[in-house]
């Protein structure tokens, strides 16, 4: 799946998203729904897109706003399109999502959050359409695959070409676009709620990462394993760095370079279902590569040996 803005939609459609955010109460599973009394209506946090912005950051954006409570994006669930009463068709997109901080204050459009049980909400949504992605909540919860964990695989940003650069290769800068991707990259990752980021040492991939380091207030770690020369000599090295973060099981990203990519991609494709779309989209970005300043997501369940990817969405540069 490739999350970009909505600029490629039919002209016309209203495009919007939004997150079933859930938590539990012991064993219980409970959903949040939100109440706007402009419409006197219950339903999932949602909301249209602003210009220029990518669904997932509209999905965490709208889920603060109307909740107070900041998610992290967990594993897709089903969109809804229908038809407005003006004849445009409006899209949503959801995701599932878990809170990680926040006040739980209101603003003034919705007056309440429920959290309730999933038979509580199927009663309580207002409309039919919202119970496909109660649905796929419950499924996912039962099969013991709505608990999950961000890994970010991502492509250093652009960088000044080889034969411009008269100094070493390692230190070869971001140019001006790849700066504007690596500040374009901070929403994407904060919705995910990264929490740890790895990278090569050299500039153009430290650089792609460092502004979400900075704006998340966490440290950047920088591993050898993961750069052209030492993987040209050691090739075991990446996938080694690769496996620590699947036995950590915590939100993470690693940003290496296209060379290294194939390794680290063929080994989360490893742990996916065989002949599944999550095994093929893993398959065809290990053989086609990333675009300069991609980050592909991918949502695990356990860690270790029994780390398993789940779903995979490809955030491409505008």
């Amino acid at each position: 799946m490739t999350t970009t803005s909505a600029s490629a939609l039919r002209s016309g459609t209203v495009a919007a998203a939004g997150a079933v955010l859930w938590r539990r109460e012991g064993d219980q599973l409970q959903v949040a729904l939100v109440h706007r009394p402009k419409y006197d209506d219950w339903s999932w946090a949602k909301g249209k897109l602003d210009p220029g912005e990518t669904w997932i950051e509209a999905a965490a954006r709208e889920v603060l706003e109307e909740t107070g409570f900041r998610p992290r994006i967990g594993i897709p669930l089903p969109r809804s399109v229908y038809s407005m009463q003006q004849g445009k068709l409006k899209e949503i997109r959801y995701w599932a999502a878990e809170v990680m901080s926040g006040s739980g204050d209101l603003e003034n459009e919705i007056d309440e959050v429920a959290w309730l049980t999933p038979a509580q909400a199927q009663t309580r949504l207002s409309y039919v359409r919202d119970a496909m992605q109660l649905q796929a909540v419950i499924d996912a919860d039962r099969a013991g695959k709505l608990q999950t964990w961000p890994l970010a695989v991502v492509r250093h940003a652009d960088s000044v070409p080889r034969k411009q650069w008269d100094g070493d290769d390692p230190l070869r800068p971001l140019d001006d676009t790849g700066r504007r991707q690596a500040l374009a990259l901070v929403p994407v990752l904060a919705a995910y709620g990264i929490e740890r980021l790895i990278t090569s040492p050299s500039a153009r991939c430290f650089a792609t990462v460092q502004p979400y380091a900075a704006a998340a207030g966490i440290r950047l770690r920088t591993k050898a394993g993961l750069s052209e020369e030492i993987f040209d000599k050691e090739p075991d090295r990446a996938v080694r760095n690769l496996k620590r973060l699947l036995k950590r099981g915590e939100p993470a990203a690693l940003c290496t370079h296209r060379p290294v990519l194939p390794a680290v991609l063929e080994r989360l494709r490893d742990t996916a279902e065989p002949d599944s779309e999550v095994h093929e989209i893993l398959a065809v970005a290990a053989e086609d590569g990333m675009t300069k300043g991609e980050a592909l997501v991918c949502q695990i369940s356990g860690r270790g040996r029994a780390a398993r990817v789940l779903s995979v969405e490809r955030h491409t540069p505008a």
